[in-house]
């Protein structure tokens, strides 16, 4: 623990004071909408240690008309979460006595859903780290440094792509089938040679959107489109890479994804996957 009068501690002291000056600014300014709507409905969980900064966003988010529920380390929130499941899932990298404890319970509960929208909220934004989580399968990696304002409008995209992704799930063929390859769309599911491939909701849609029109090369905009997000080439590039990651440890010859330089990517049947 730093001390009050020392370097660190006036750092830590400066930090607080602008997040809390950040927060007072966007509690001046509310949202244009009543609260009661259907958005109250969403459940969002929040993971952080510091109770300062977990009471502000807090606060925040319930202004916006969600229902939020705080737990201050892992162990918390799991015992949580196997009760009942949040809408979405906010959470630090550092937990308490645990460095990485963000990551393990990015893992847990990615075990427990496939589909929850995780978002890292983080002051640890360097590249390891942003690319260690959504590797984990989280669907945003976000530094404290972030805009609050912006934050929320995070928060509002992924779930209205949740939101879009079930209508589109109603308006396509329930069952498609490239080579050895299966997509459930009904249960969101993907197997590869009738073995259950455990994926994000991000991987869900890019691989759909790839296999959906095998043979064809789809950019870095068009799989942002398909998979309804919006982030940089980088991230998207990290998504292929943990999506090949997958494929591999089921099949170790998975080669279906082909990278085309300056393009973006093709999902080619190969003859041995034609079964």
């Amino acid at each position: 623990m730093a001390r009050l009068g020392s370097k660190k501690g006036k750092l830590l002291i400066n930090y607080v004071q602008k997040v809390a000056n950040r927060f007072l600014t966007m509690l001046s300014h509310p949202p244009a909408f009543k609260i009661g709507t259907a958005l109250s409905m969403k459940r969002i969980a929040i993971i952080e240690d510091d109770p300062s900064i977990r009471d502000n966003y807090i606060d925040l988010m319930k202004r916006y008309g969600y229902h939020v529920d705080g737990y201050q380390d892992r162990e918390q929130a799991v015992q949580a979460f196997s009760v009942r499941l949040p809408d979405l899932a906010i959470i630090d990298v550092g937990l308490g006595h645990e460095y990485d404890g963000g990551f393990l319970l990015c893992q847990q509960l990615r075990q427990l859903s496939a589909t929850i929208p995780i978002i890292f909220l983080t002051a640890r934004d360097n590249d390891f780290d942003s690319i260690s989580g959504l590797r984990l399968g989280a669907d945003d990696y976000l530094s404290k440094e972030i805009g609050l304002e912006h934050l929320m409008v995070r928060i509002s995209a992924l779930f209205r792509r949740a939101e879009i992704n079930l209508t589109q799930l109603t308006s396509q063929q329930s069952i498609l089938k490239r080579g050895a390859l299966t997509i459930d769309n009904d249960k969101m599911q993907i197997s590869w040679h009738k073995n259950l491939l455990e994926v994000t909701i991000t991987e869900f849609w890019i691989i759909h959107a790839l296999a959906n029109k095998s043979g064809v090369v789809r950019s870095r905009q068009q799989l942002m489109t398909d998979a309804n997000m919006v982030v940089d080439d980088n991230t998207i590039t990290s998504h292929i890479k943990r999506i090949r990651k997958k494929f591999s440890l089921i099949d170790p010859l998975f080669d279906e994804i082909t990278a085309i330089y300056g393009m973006g990517y093709r999902w080619d049947i190969s003859t041995e996957a034609e079964v």
